[in-house]
């Protein structure tokens, strides 16, 4: 038996020391995003420890208190209320409840992923003059495909940005649900088919930091992963320069051929990007002859395709034995339809 109990013990101490090397990337970010949500991960966790420790600590005091060979403690059978005691246990609760909602209700506007930043981080605000860098993400099946329209280029499976410059996320996917998630710079963001979120993030250390899918797409989800490089102004624009050099055109039939499904993608870089692709993807229309979602919502906006409506009002004739509902439906282009259709009778 002391044998079992010693082998359980050894056991125990490799996982001890694999957790020691782990890298808690939410609690310790590089970008000031991450670390206001860090903060509001620690400050939420401590404020329900302010319950959850007591009533732990105190459920074993009284478990261990009023044991059954413990004579000496008092035995009352009969109490059952105490309005000192319903004041702490309810109070005290609320007192987290209503703290917890404030802290909710100000970090959930501060940190809006649509919201642009105001701050690089706790000491420095965003400069009035700054110009944030735009990044176009697509989650494809089963690989990231960054555009930055500003510098002309597109990258798949790599992203880069400069250290303390505002970076905005525009993001979707060409099938499926996604999300998109960099740990170090800000919380994870829901990639979606045929429309577009956002999210306002900056990095304030060099370095490279894992990206991935935090969503489940299917058999390649595995391998979605991707580097975040966190660069100098200098670096950055060698990165583009590269980029351009070495890449190659991203044509709508170049990206139709990226979005069949593939795994595990090696880094590929392209030094020019058809006009309008990313618009594209988000409206559904790469492929040409292909009509834009934003297309259809604007002609079902005016009635339809080929209709104005419905604009001629209907007419109701009564007598004693019958009604008759005339109808009149006009359709554009064929003035004949009108003369053709027979009134209905009901």
């Amino acid at each position: 038996m002391s044998f079992l109990k010693n082998l359980r013990g050894r056991l125990l101490l490799p996982s001890a020391a694999l957790l020691t090397g782990c890298n808690t990337v939410l609690l310790n970010p590089s970008g000031d995003v991450a670390v206001q949500q860090g903060h509001l991960i620690v400050v939420s966790t401590l404020l329900m420890l302010l319950i959850i420790v007591p009533v732990i600590l105190l459920t074993l005091y009284f478990a261990w208190r009023y044991r059954q060979s413990n004579t000496e403690a008092t035995y009352a059978p009969e109490w059952d209320h105490s309005i000192q005691l319903e004041l702490v246990i309810w109070a005290a609760p609320l007192l987290i409840i209503i703290a917890l909602g404030a802290l909710t209700w100000i970090s959930t506007h501060t940190l809006d992923p649509y919201r642009s930043l105001k701050q690089i981080d706790a000491q420095r605000t965003v400069p009035s003059q700054t110009q944030a860098l735009t990044v176009e993400v697509v989650a494809l099946d089963w690989k990231w495909l960054f555009v930055y329209p500003d510098q002309g280029i597109a990258v798949v499976n790599e992203l880069a940005a400069p250290v303390d410059v505002p970076i905005r996320f525009k993001i979707t996917a060409s099938s499926v649900m996604n999300s998109f998630f960099i740990p170090a710079l800000a919380g994870q963001i829901y990639a979606m088919p045929g429309m577009e979120t956002q999210l306002h993030a900056v990095i304030n250390h060099l370095g490279a930091y894992e990206g991935f899918s935090a969503n489940y797409s299917g058999a390649g989800f595995s391998g979605m992963h991707f580097k975040f490089r966190g660069m100098s102004a200098t670096d950055f624009d060698h990165w583009v320069q590269t980029a351009k050099a070495t890449g190659t055109e991203l044509t709508r039939d170049g990206y139709l051929q990226l979005e069949q499904p593939s795994e595990r993608e090696p880094v590929r870089r392209y030094a020019a990007v058809a006009p309008g692709l990313y618009n594209a993807i988000v409206n559904r229309c790469v492929e040409s002859g292909t009509i834009c979602i934003k297309d259809m919502m604007s002609d079902d906006a005016s009635g339809g395709h080929g209709l104005t409506g419905l604009p001629a009002p209907m007419t109701l004739d009564a007598d004693s034995s019958s009604q008759t509902l005339a109808v009149a439906i006009q359709t554009t282009g064929n003035p004949a339809a009108t003369a053709r259709s027979p009134a209905h009778r009901y």
